[in-house]
């Protein structure tokens, strides 16, 4: 073991909705084949978009954010083997699964939500079986029902999962709402790490920044998220609780330190220099963030480091692993860090 890869993805496919209940099967979301050439969207790469997922009736793109160097197959999870002879190559002994559909908004109803979350995550177990020493994953919560939610994490818990996928938003709340506290203390019993990966679950500021390119939407969020959680003491309240902030780089956090520092300062209260450290708080950097200077803020043990598999947005490298070890711009013993042993901190493994 020696290199984990703290973000990457899944990219769901009509078999991950395979697994709904019957009670619920009129809820499955169906795929929409755009058959004209007129008003094509492209996706991140500049390729057609062909297919759009319907779920709750909204249209949400099924094509969007594709990573074209890797394979459908591979990207669906129906050739495992093939997906960890993919790792092989890029010197990745294991991979953090995370969700591609869920990362925006896409229901305001319970059940809806309830339905496709249980689904999801089914097929994620049968991934994670599949290779379990390989491929861990992060449980989709159905917020909406917070009974459900600790239902399905006890569930997740049991059957390999290593994190709560949260976004910066969830339920049209900020994350430092008391209506998260009881998934927070039940998180802290049962060792899962809160992750919360760029995306947001509020139709309000979805609707808000929908034609700008996702940073408002989606990236922003989850640096707020941050920031108001450590303003407002929520992981003093929870202390074994360990947070994770991913796929939003790490060259903001000497900003938002700074900020912190001075709204605190005004308090009259003086913040920690290991302030993330003491908080349990871990960030997946990126290889083009300047990291011997956020190191400086951050400190060794509380960067870890993703490809973002599967997708091809600002975030995706998937050589990520291999440049940081090997690109020379930060002490070895620092990359085995990210590369490793704060990777297991953070998801417990």
């Amino acid at each position: 073991m020696g290199a984990i890869d703290s973000d990457a993805h899944v990219v769901e496919c009509e078999r991950t909705f395979d697994y709904i209940d019957p009670e619920f099967y009129d809820l499955k979301p169906r795929v929409m084949v755009q058959k004209t050439s007129d008003n094509v969207q492209l996706d991140n790469e500049g390729y057609a978009q062909k297919e759009y997922w319907v779920i709750d009736g909204r249209i949400q793109p099924k094509e969007g954010n594709i990573g074209h160097n890797t394979t459908k197959e591979s990207r669906e999870m129906a050739d495992v083997k093939g997906r960890l002879a993919h790792m092989d190559e890029l010197k990745i002994d294991v991979q953090v699964l995370y969700p591609t559909v869920f990362l925006r908004a896409w229901t305001q109803d319970p059940t809806v939500e309830y339905a496709l979350c249980k689904s999801y995550n089914r097929w994620l177990v049968d991934i994670w079986k599949s290779a379990p020493d390989r491929l861990k994953w992060v449980v989709m919560p159905p917020l909406l029902s917070l009974e459900k939610t600790m239902e399905e994490i006890e569930f997740a818990k049991e059957n390999g999962a290593v994190g709560v996928f949260l976004r910066g938003l969830e339920c049209e709340r900020r994350l430092d709402n008391p209506y998260f506290f009881p998934l927070y203390e039940k998180c802290q019993d049962l060792d899962l790490p809160m992750c919360l990966h760029s995306g947001n679950n509020s139709f309000n500021v979805r609707d808000i920044y929908a034609t700008e390119a996702g940073f408002g939407r989606s990236k922003l969020p989850v640096v707020s998220a941050f920031h108001s959680l450590l303003m407002a003491g929520i992981p003093a309240k929870f202390p074994k609780l360990r947070w994770g902030f991913i796929e939003v780089s790490s060259q903001w956090i000497p900003y938002v330190l700074n900020d912190l520092m001075i709204r605190m300062r005004r308090k009259g209260k003086r913040m920690s220099p290991d302030i993330l450290a003491e908080n349990n708080f871990y960030v997946a950097c990126q290889v083009t963030d300047d990291l011997e200077y956020v190191l400086k803020y951050a400190g060794e043990g509380q960067l870890v480091v993703g490809t973002d598999y599967g997708h091809a947005d600002t975030s995706t490298e998937i050589e990520a692993l291999r440049k940081i070890k090997d690109d020379g711009k930060i002490p070895a013993h620092v990359a085995d860090r990210i590369l490793d042993s704060n990777a297991r901190a953070l998801y417990g493994l």
